[in-house]
C-alpha cells in the first residue's frame, strides 16, 4: 500500500484515498498529520509511523497492540480508529480527528468549576468502564491524552502503553512499570504487580484532583521524593473543594489498591450522578481492519526480531521499587545514558554476542526525552559467569555511553553505573 506521490504535505495522497495536509504534532515514533478523505471529504487525523524506526528498537509489538485495542474499544468518548495501511517503510493509522485539542490546554487556565470538572470526570469513567468491560487497561492517563471536540464532548486517545487481560501474569496481574510519574499508581511503582483497572482509576482520581485544583496532588522538584508522596498517598485538597469532592477524591486516592473505590461503586455516589447524562454508543458497523497487525509489519521480508536482549518496557515510567524494598536481589546493574534507546540496544547487543550461554535482560525508562535509565539483569545461566561479564565486559564496553555529568538529575537514580 504506497503512497502515491512521493512528496509531503498536501502532495501526498495515500492509496489514492487521503490527501495529507499540515502537521498537527510529533512524538518520537509517529508524526500525525491533518488529513482529508478524496472521496468524502471528511477530515481525519492521520497517525504516521516508521517501520523502521518501530523495529529498530524493539517496539513493533506495541503498535500490533495498539491496532488490536483500538479495534475493540468503540465508544463515544474514546477516539475511533477508522483504518490501519501500510506501506513497505511506514504505517497509516486513520483516527478521528478532534478539533477542540487537550483538556491540558483548559487546565492550564486555571481550575475548572466542580459541574464541569464532574462532566468531564463522567465521560472519563464511562470510557475507562467501558475498556476495562473488554479488559483493556490504558494504563497512561493524563490529560494530555483527553482530548476535547467541536462540542466540548472528551475522547480518550493514545493506547500506546495499554495493556489486554491476556498480558496478565499467572497471578491475575500485570507486571510491566509504565505511565507518566506524577499519574502513576503506587502499586506500579513497587513492581510486584497490579490491578490494571485499579492502576487506571487512581490515575482517573489525579485527573480528577487537577481538573478540581488547577494543579497536581502529588507534586515536588525531586522525583524520589515526590514518588513517595505517592506511594504514601499524601496530598492535600484545597479548600475550595466541597465536601463531596473531597471524599471522592480520597476514596479515587487510596494508597492501598485493595481499599480503593471501584468504578461501580464510584457511579453509584450521589456526587458522581448529579446531571449526570448517560452516553449511548454508537451502533455504526464495525469497519474491517487488520486483525492483529501483523499484516502492517509485512513486506515480504522475514521479519526483524531483538532476541538477544528482551526490552521489556520502554515508557516513561521509573520503577523506584528499591526505595520501599531493599531485599531486592544484588545481579542487577543500573546507569542513566543520553543516547537513544536504540544506541544503548545496539550496544548491549554486541556485548551480548560473547557470551551466548547467559540469560541477560534489559530494562529501558525514558525519564525525558534525551535521559534513559537502563537496567540490566541475570534471567538465567550461572551467576558467577554473570558477575564476571558485568565487571570484565559490559561495565568497559558501556563507559563511553554512561551518563556521567557531576550533577545529578533530581529525576532519575544516581548516573552512574551501579550495582543494585
Amino acid at each position: 500500500m504506497e503512497d502515491n506521490n512521493s512528496g509531503t504535505g498536501s502532495q501526498v495522497v495515500l492509496h489514492g484515498k487521503y490527501k495529507l495536509g499540515r502537521l498537527l504534532g510529533h512524538g518520537t515514533f509517529a508524526k500525525v498529520y491533518h488529513a482529508r478523505n478524496v472521496v468524502t471529504g471528511k477530515s481525519v487525523a492521520m497517525k504516521v509511523v516508521g517501520k523502521e524506526k518501530v523495529i529498530e528498537v524493539g517496539m513493533t509489538e506495541h503498535v500490533k497492540r495498539e491496532i488490536s485495542v483500538m479495534k475493540m474499544v468503540k465508544h463515544p468518548n474514546i477516539v475511533e480508529l477508522h483504518e490501519v495501511m501500510a506501506s513497505k517503510s511506514k504505517i497509516y493509522f486513520a483516527m478521528e480527528y478532534i478539533k477542540g485539542g487537550e483538556l491540558f490546554n483548559k487546565i492550564s487556565k486555571g481550575r475548572l468549576r466542580e459541574d464541569t470538572a464532574r462532566f468531564y470526570f463522567q465521560q472519563l469513567i464511562s470510557a475507562i468502564d467501558f475498556c476495562h468491560s473488554r479488559g483493556v487497561y490504558h494504563r497512561d492517563l493524563k490529560p494530555e491524552n483527553l482530548l476535547l471536540d467541536d462540542k466540548g464532548n472528551l475522547k480518550v486517545t493514545d493506547f500506546g502503553l495499554s495493556a489486554l487481560a491476556d498480558h496478565l501474569k499467572q497471578d491475575g496481574l500485570l507486571h510491566t512499570t509504565c505511565g507518566t510519574p506524577a499519574y502513576v499508581a503506587p502499586e506500579v511503582i513497587g513492581k510486584k504487580g497490579y490491578d490494571g483497572a485499579k492502576a487506571d482509576l487512581w490515575s482517573c482520581g489525579v485527573i480528577l484532583y487537577v481538573l478540581l485544583a488547577g494543579f497536581l496532588p502529588f507534586q515536588d522538584d525531586n522525583m524520589v521524593a515526590m514518588y513517595k508522596k505517592i506511594y504514601k498517598g499524601d496530598f492535600k485538597c484545597p479548600p475550595w473543594f466541597s465536601s463531596e469532592s473531597r471524599r471522592i477524591v480520597t476514596k479515587l486516592l487510596d494508597p492501598n489498591p485493595s481499599t480503593r473505590i471501584t468504578i461501580a461503586k464510584l457511579m453509584e455516589t450521589s456526587w458522581f450522578k448529579k446531571s449526570l447524562q448517560r452516553n449511548r454508543l454508537r451502533t455504526k458497523e464495525e469497519l474491517e481492519f487488520y486483525s492483529n497487525g501483523d499484516e502492517v509489519f509485512s513486506d515480504g521480508k522475514e521479519k526483524e526480531t531483538l532476541n538477544a536482549f528482551h526490552i521489556i518496557s520502554l515508557s516513561q515510567g521509573f520503577d523506584l521499587s528499591p526505595l520501599f524494598d531493599e531485599r531486592k536481589g544484588k545481579e542487577e546493574m543500573r546507569f542513566a545514558t543520553t543516547m537513544p534507546a536504540s544506541g544503548v540496544i545496539s550496544k548491549l547487543e554486541e556485548e551480548r554476542g560473547r557470551k551466548g550461554k547467559l540469560g541477560v535482560a534489559a530494562e529501558i525508562y525514558a525519564m525525558e526525552p534525551a535521559f534513559l535509565v537502563v537496567e540490566v539483569k541475570k534471567e538465567g545461566g550461572d551467576t558467577l559467569e554473570y558477575n564476571q561479564f558485568c565487571s570484565e565486559e559490559l561495565r568497559p564496553a558501556l563507559k563511553d555511553i554512561v551518563w556521567t555529568s557531576s550533577t545529578t538529575p533530581t529525576t532519575a537514580a544516581p548516573a552512574s553505573t551501579v550495582n543494585v
